[in-house]
C-alpha cells in the first residue's frame, strides 16, 4: 500500500538565519529588515529557538524527526525544499532559483541521503538555464493517486515541471494563481496541502479558468478543506500531515496559522487528525516567508 505521509521528517538547524535578498522578489510573504531593528544575531537566535521547539513538538507526538545543521553560506538552509525521497527508497535533487540556495545541497547532506536512498534524478543543470522546479515546494503530491498539483511561478518551471512529471509518470495539475499582492503565488505548498484523506486549499488565488478543473481534481480522491486568501497569508496552507508509528495522523503547522482557522474549521480538522501540532514560528515567517511545511522534507 502506499503512503501519502511519512513518519520520519528531515529538518536542517539553520547556522544563520535572516532575509535573503535573492529570494525576496518572488516571495512577498518575505520581510525585509531594513530598519534594523534587530541584528543577524538575534535573528537567526530566534529562528534556533523557533526550529528546536518546534521539532521538540513534533517528536513529542511519536512522530521521528532527522536533522542536520546548515552553513553559514545559506541563509535559507532552513527549507530543505531541494530534494524529494520516494517510497520505493529512490531521491530526487531539483533546481533552485537563488544562486545561494543551490549551495544548500551540500555533499554532506547528499551523502547522508545516498546513503539510505538511491539517486534517480538530479534537475541542477537546469539552474543554468533558469529553469526552475524547487521540490516538495513546487509540487504538492498526492502520492497515492500519482497526481502532482503546481502553481506556475518564477520558481516553478512550467516546461520543467511538465517534463519531471511526463518522465516520472505523475498526473500534473497546473495553474496559474494570482494574490492580492499583485503576483503569483511563490510556491504551491503556501495554497495547498495533500492528506490522507482530505486536501486543505485556497481557491481564491487561483485563476478562475483553473478553479473547476483543481476543484474536480482535488475532490476526487479526497475532501476538500477550504481555507481563505488571508488565511493563507497567515500560512494555513504551509502544513504538512505526518504520522507517528501507531498509525496516528498529525497536521503540522505555525501557531500563527493555527490562530487563524476558525473554531468550524479546527472542528472539521478533529475528523480526519489525532491532533494539530503547532509551534511560534514568527521570526521564521517574517524573514523567510516561509512556515511549518518549508521546514519539513519527508523521509519514506
Amino acid at each position: 500500500m502506499k503512503n501519502q505521509s511519512s513518519q520520519n521528517l528531515f529538518m536542517i538547524e539553520p547556522e544563520v538565519f535572516y532575509s535573503n535578498n535573492q529570494t525576496i522578489d518572488s516571495n512577498h510573504y518575505q520581510f525585509k529588515n531594513e530598519d534594523g531593528s534587530l541584528d543577524l544575531d538575534q535573528i537567526t537566535d530566534s529562528a534556533l529557538t523557533e526550529f528546536n521547539n518546534l521539532k521538540n513538538e513534533i517528536e513529542k507526538h511519536g512522530i521521528k524527526v532527522t536533522f542536520m545543521k546548515g552553513i553559514s553560506d545559506c541563509p535559507d538552509h532552513i527549507f530543505p525544499n531541494w530534494f524529494i525521497t520516494f517510497e520505493d527508497k529512490t531521491f530526487q535533487l531539483f533546481s533552485m532559483r537563488a544562486e545561494n540556495r543551490r549551495l544548500e545541497k551540500t555533499k554532506e547532506m547528499i551523502d547522508f541521503l545516498a546513503s539510505k536512498y538511491k539517486l534517480n534524478g538530479d534537475l541542477t543543470e537546469f539552474e543554468k538555464k533558469d529553469m526552475f522546479l524547487e521540490a516538495t515546494s513546487s509540487m504538492v503530491f498526492d502520492r497515492v493517486n500519482r497526481i502532482v498539483y503546481a502553481a506556475i511561478s518564477p520558481r516553478t518551471n512550467e516546461e520543467l515541471t511538465k517534463k519531471w512529471c511526463h518522465e516520472n509518470n505523475y498526473e500534473l495539475v497546473l495553474f496559474d494563481t494570482l494574490s492580492h499582492k499583485g503576483s503569483s503565488i511563490y510556491h504551491t505548498d503556501v495554497l495547498m496541502y495533500v492528506g490522507q484523506k482530505v486536501i486543505g486549499i485556497c481557491f481564491d488565488v487561483i485563476l478562475p479558468q483553473y478553479r473547476e478543473l483543481v476543484r474536480n481534481k482535488v475532490s476526487k480522491y479526497h475532501d476538500i478543506f477550504e481555507i481563505n486568501e488571508e488565511q493563507i497569508t497567515d500560512f494555513c496552507g504551509n502544513s504538512l500531515e505526518a504520522k507517528n508509528d501507531k498509525d496516528e495522523y498529525f497536521l503540522i503547522m505555525s501557531s500563527r496559522a493555527f490562530n487563524a482557522l476558525t473554531k468550524d474549521q479546527k472542528i472539521t480538522l478533529t475528523k480526519y487528525y489525532k491532533n494539530i501540532i503547532h509551534s511560534d514560528l514568527t521570526t521564521i515567517e517574517k524573514y523567510g516567508g516561509g512556515s511549518a511545511r518549508c521546514m519539513l522534507n519527508e523521509l519514506f
